[in-house]
């Protein structure tokens, strides 16, 4: 029998020692990296345990906050999910999941949002929470387009980054990798962002700073300096089986030398001598999903990429 209970600050370390082995997770979901914006969301999360107090599983939750009877997990990460490490398949995490729908339900919820880890991230199948939320009668309410290569059957470059990669590296671009450039790169990044799509980084520069320092190794940064001046760069997140580029940015100077190609091409190269499984470019979509940035995904889909979905389906309690 699987029970539910609210995560406290004392489950920390047991979380995160979870998280280390637990078939869909990444560091994303460790308290680590969410205490980082604690003073954001107000913390729903849950614990699932057997009769005997043994960890089943985890699921991180918070509330909207612009809506506190709408609870999602997890409103500050990519996905969330249940995680697990085995102990909650077929069955037992439709139980599970059962007892989180009653659970926030009890406590003032009206509705359970589900951000589902792609399967990318997955170190061995782990949909069981896919079946379970159509066994609930979940509804998909978002689904967006991401671009992502197969580092074991990459798809064919396209000619124009071809192109684009020997243009840059004509151009002598001089490449440095360190968490130290990220000040560096903040300012591309934002006027990238605000140019393109009117607004600013997720995480302020310094949080990521913050967060840098906290994760060494799953969070990377690399820049391109042209005459000594930052003109692209990008901001990696490294999981166990995905490399991730969480920010990608280029000044109207580092486009024209195919900056980010020649980016790409060494990121790529690293993630495949890591012997990576997947080397992810994000989403394209915008407006909750339902617009597709073609050129964007037009961009991507050139370094060899082909499409991994990101779904979020919601319970009405």
């Amino acid at each position: 029998m699987t029970r539910v209970r609210s995560y406290g600050a004392a489950d920390a370390e047991r979380w995160d020692s979870l998280c280390e082995r637990a078939h869909g997770a990444t560091f994303l979901h460790t308290r680590r990296f969410l205490s980082y914006h604690d003073d954001r969301f107000v913390d729903r999360s849950l614990v699932f345990e057997d009769d005997g107090g043994q960890w089943r599983g985890v699921m991180p939750v918070a509330q909207d906050r612009d809506d506190p009877a709408h609870w999602i997990s997890h409103p500050g990460i990519t996905y969330g999910g249940v995680l697990h490490d085995g102990a909650l398949r077929g069955a037992a995490m439709l139980q599970a999941l059962q007892s989180a729908c009653a659970w926030a339900r009890e406590h003032g919820a009206r509705r359970l949002g589900f951000k589902v880890v792609p399967h990318i991230y997955h170190r061995a199948p782990a949909q069981d929470d896919l079946y379970a939320l159509f066994r609930l009668g979940a509804q998909r309410v978002r689904c967006d387009l991401a671009s992502c290569i197969d580092l074991s059957e990459r798809l064919a470059v396209s000619e124009r980054r071809r192109r684009g990669l020997k243009k840059a590296q004509r151009a002598g671009l001089e490449l440095l990798a360190g968490c130290e450039h990220l000040a560096s790169l903040w300012p591309v990044l934002e006027q990238n962002l605000e140019q393109a799509h009117g607004r600013r980084p997720v995480h302020r520069l310094e949080e990521m700073q913050k967060l840098a320092e906290r994760f060494v190794h799953p969070i990377q940064c690399r820049v391109a300096l042209h005459e000594k001046r930052v003109v692209a760069g990008l901001v990696l997140f490294v999981t166990p089986r995905v490399t991730h580029g969480q920010y990608i940015a280029s000044s109207e100077e580092g486009q024209a030398l195919g900056a980010l190609d020649l980016l790409f091409h060494h990121a790529i190269a690293e993630a495949q001598a890591m012997q990576q499984r997947f080397f992810s470019f994000g989403i394209s979509t915008e407006d909750g999903g339902l617009v597709l940035n073609e050129g964007l995904h037009e961009f991507k889909s050139g370094f060899g990429a082909g499409a991994v979905v990101h779904e979020c389906y919601e319970v009405m309690l």
